[in-house]
């Protein structure tokens, strides 16, 4: 029996791949992949290669993982001409083999999907009703987060925050990207897709774009509302399928990120008659199409479960309802993407990321900083960390972390520049990786900027929170809450304002006064009081909180360039600590000053009684 000379490497990102190596000393090596279950790496030499015999036998390679390469054959040139000093025929092909593993080990993708106003109608967050599989099972094999909130809740706003891990007030999409609202970012601002096509890493877009302007966001390949009907790269899921098709084709053998928009699960203007949320569109009935990979699922409004901040109507319950479908859709369009890496052989080199931009539309939700308008689902599936599948985490985590979680991912270096007065631009989230790895989260505070939504919804508000309390600044306090278009003409809003305006009950745990009109500051226990209705800004019980978050919002406001800073309220009544220093430096200095006035004024005001006194002895 020859003797077989064994070692055994523990790398992670490698599993479920039997690999066959071919290789001669001086020339070019092929790998033949099949499939293995083997946990480890394990490296065979022969004792006739050992020797330095021929050997037709294949030197073979264990890899943990569904697939560490993505292709059916991988050619490594590997002429290693530095090596022709190598001695040991043996120490050749371990070099040789490590110099692969590394190769392999470097193969990288990212998919980002956000889903369009999603919340957490799902089975990963407890929905019992509408069934979401493909979510269910990127669960399974990813980390859930359930304190995830997005740093702004309006459309461009949050996906330009998104892509660029900057507040809208510091990237400058302070509303609505498209049509006559035109916000457009800076254009020195660096993207996510710009930094990496810098450092050769391909990028793809389908589907929703919704910022701008191309420079800020450039992508290798883009097929989205710019050039096609949003209905088809937004909501027909086969179609979408294929668009992630064709960028895989092209861009599947390098390193890349493709970014998927859904226009799921937005509301859909009641002119075009697909319904409030679109959920007729591709259902087969006249007129609406139909959808190849989509089997529409229908909810009846008993069925639905009403979230605390939606009224318990029945226009609502229907309105939730449509919601449900458009639900089951983009469900099942996950389902169609994951399927397509899984056939290639992606998904054990790909970080998976499934969020959405911002709240529901529904009353205190998209378009507030209440946390039905700033919470959001959020899982991350990181290949390379198996231990985290199908766990949950209480983490705080905000969508101002996706850039610095792909640029770890990536290994790549946030670049140095400026943007507003000179001052170096810095990322304030964080990478979310190290979470995955079951490290201890880090105590921190999240933050959220809200400026516009539509260019007449001038409402701007800055907030602060930690895991317990939440402070929410409302610069514009004095004038009413601007209502969106498509909450305005939904089912549930009109609802809402028929049955205020004629006393009747509203089913909701809100009037609409108070819904209009906000005080400056609302504070809140979000563990005592979870809906946001008891308002502690004023309780003096809470004062050092409330002065605390204040303190941490202003810096971060500071940090981040926020011009609104300057916001008259804000000028009167919060002043930056070094002006709050001096300021009592001037008071200290004219006490002083008048200290020594008053005695002097009454040094001489006793001079004058003793000299009156002598003119009249006299």
């Amino acid at each position: 029996m020859s003797a077989v000379v064994e070692r055994r490497l523990a790398v992670s990102p490698l599993r479920g791949r039997r690999l066959r190596l071919y290789c001669g000393r001086r020339r070019a090596c092929q790998l033949a992949p099949s499939l293995s279950e083997q946990q480890h790496i394990r490296v065979r030499l022969c004792r006739r290669l050992a020797t330095g015999a021929k050997c037709e036998s294949p030197l073979v390679l264990f890899v943990a993982s569904p697939s560490a390469l993505g292709r059916e054959t991988t050619k490594i040139d590997m002429r290693l001409s530095a090596l022709t000093t190598l001695q040991s025929p043996v120490l050749f092909v371990l070099v040789l083999v490590f110099a692969f593993i590394d190769a392999i080990a470097a193969s990288k993708s990212a998919l980002v999907i956000i889903v369009d106003d999603g919340g957490f109608e799902s089975s990963v967050y407890g929905n019992t009703v509408v069934k979401t599989p493909a979510l269910q099972s990127l669960a399974n094999r990813g980390l859930t987060f359930d304190n995830a909130f997005t740093v702004v809740s309006s459309c461009s706003s949050s996906r330009a925050s998104l892509l660029s891990g900057l507040p809208p007030h510091q990237n400058g999409m302070y509303g609505l990207h498209q049509d006559q609202h035109h916000f457009n970012c800076f254009e020195k601002v660096q993207s996510i897709s710009r930094i990496l096509r810098k450092h050769k890493i391909a990028t793809g877009i389908i589907g929703k774009k919704h910022v701008g302007p191309e420079k800020v966001f450039p992508f290798d390949y883009a097929e989205t509302e710019e050039t096609r009907s949003t209905l088809q790269v937004g909501r027909n899921i086969t179609f979408m399928k294929e668009l992630v098709q064709e960028f895989l084709d092209q861009y599947q053998h390098k390193n890349f990120l493709l970014y998927i928009g859904f226009h799921d699960t937005h509301r859909e203007h009641p002119s075009r008659g697909f319904g409030p949320f679109c959920e007729k569109f591709g259902n087969g009935e006249p007129g609406m199409g139909t959808i190849k990979d989509w089997t529409p699922q229908e909810f009846s409004p008993d069925q639905v479960i009403v979230p605390y901040f939606v009224p318990d109507t029945p226009a609502a319950r229907a309105d939730l309802a449509a919601q449900y479908t458009t639900i089951s859709r983009m469900d099942a369009g996950v389902g169609l993407f994951l399927a397509e890496f899984q056939r290639r052989g992606l998904l054990n080199q790909t970080l998976v990321v499934f969020t959405s931009d911002n709240g529901i539309p529904f009353p205190s939700g998209r378009t507030n900083l209440y946390d039905p308008g700033m919470r959001e689902p959020l899982i991350i599936s990181n290949p390379r960390e198996p231990s985290s599948f199908g766990k949950r985490t209480g983490a705080l985590a905000s969508t101002l972390d996706l850039v610095p979680t792909l640029l770890d991912w990536f290994n790549v270096t946030y670049p140095s520049y400026h943007l507003a007065k000179k001052r170096k631009v810095v990322l304030t989230g964080q990478s979310l990786l190290p979470l995955t790895e079951s490290k201890p989260p880090k105590e921190r505070v999240l933050f959220g900027s809200q400026t516009l939504h539509e260019i007449s919804m001038y409402y701007p508000m800055r907030m602060a929170r930690t895991h317990r309390f939440k402070l929410i600044r409302n610069l514009n306090h004095r004038s009413p809450f601007p209502i969106d278009q498509d909450f305005y003409l939904s089912p549930t809003f009109q609802d809402l304002l028929n049955r205020s305006q004629s006393h009747a009950a509203t089913g909701w745990y809100k009037n609409i006064h108070d819904y209009y009109y906000r005080p400056q500051y609302e504070l809140f226990d979000v563990i005592s009081d979870p809906k946001e209705t008891k308002n502690l800004a004023e309780d003096k019980g809470y004062a050092k909180v409330f002065q605390k978050l204040k303190f941490q919002l202003h810096n971060w406001m500071n940090a981040t360039s926020d011009l609104w800073l300057c916001a008259p309220d804000f000028i009167l009544e919060y002043t930056p600590t070094t002006a709050i220093k001096r300021l009592e430096e001037t008071m200290k200095d004219t006490a002083s000053k008048q200290e020594a006035q008053k005695e002097a004024l009454m040094k001489m005001q006793g001079q004058l009684q003793q000299m009156q006194v002598r003119a009249a002895a006299k």
